[in-house]
């Protein structure tokens, strides 16, 4: 890794590990985290319309260096890529990504954690059968979409100007933030 990255977009499908990946990226660049998440959703699990949500980032990324986490790409588009400069995309299998969802949201009910703006999450958030309104089945659903969108865009000479870093592993993982310390 020949530079330090300052702009930093993680991305991955639900349960993958993003927002624990730029926690730690954050930590290391010595840089704010920004989590999608907590600027989308609103008291009573409300989600902000477009409009707020592109706003929100806009205030979040103004400055110069940063590392953002989440999605939202239906929402906003590419609002965050166009000012990135690097995209880590945490891509384990789809087995741990189920299977850290599982194990994410029965911490977050047994332990009653505050997530964004008061939510939390529920027993109901394991109901598979529930649909969207199962973390489970979201986890599941959109794994497959979400690998193929990330695997197009490293492609796409449109993002030609971000350096792509594909994370599939926990070692990938630490060998990526190995290399971000030696770079500084």
């Amino acid at each position: 890794m020949p530079e330090r990255p300052r702009r930093v977009s993680v991305v991955g499908s639900s349960g993958s590990g993003k927002t624990t990946v730029a926690r730690r990226l954050a930590a290391e660049l010595d840089v704010p985290h920004v989590e999608l998440d907590a600027l989308h959703w609103g008291p009573g699990w409300s989600a902000a319309s477009p409009a707020e949500l592109s706003a929100r980032i806009a205030e979040a990324t103004a400055g110069e260096a940063w590392v953002v986490d989440g999605n939202y790409w239906g929402k906003v588009g590419p609002q965050v890529w166009e000012r990135a400069d690097t995209v880590v995309w945490v891509s384990p299998p789809r087995w741990r990504t189920t299977w850290q969802s599982v194990t994410r949201t029965l911490r977050r009910v047994v332990t009653r954690q505050e997530l964004w703006n008061g939510n939390r999450e529920r027993w109901s958030g394991l109901a598979f059968w529930r649909g969207e309104d199962s973390v489970l089945w979201w986890a599941w659903t959109t794994y497959d979409r979400t690998q193929e969108r990330y695997a197009a865009a490293m492609a796409d000479p449109q993002w030609a100007h971000l350096t792509f870093h594909r994370l599939r592993t926990r070692r990938d993982v630490e060998h990526f933030l190995a290399g971000t310390r030696r770079a500084g």
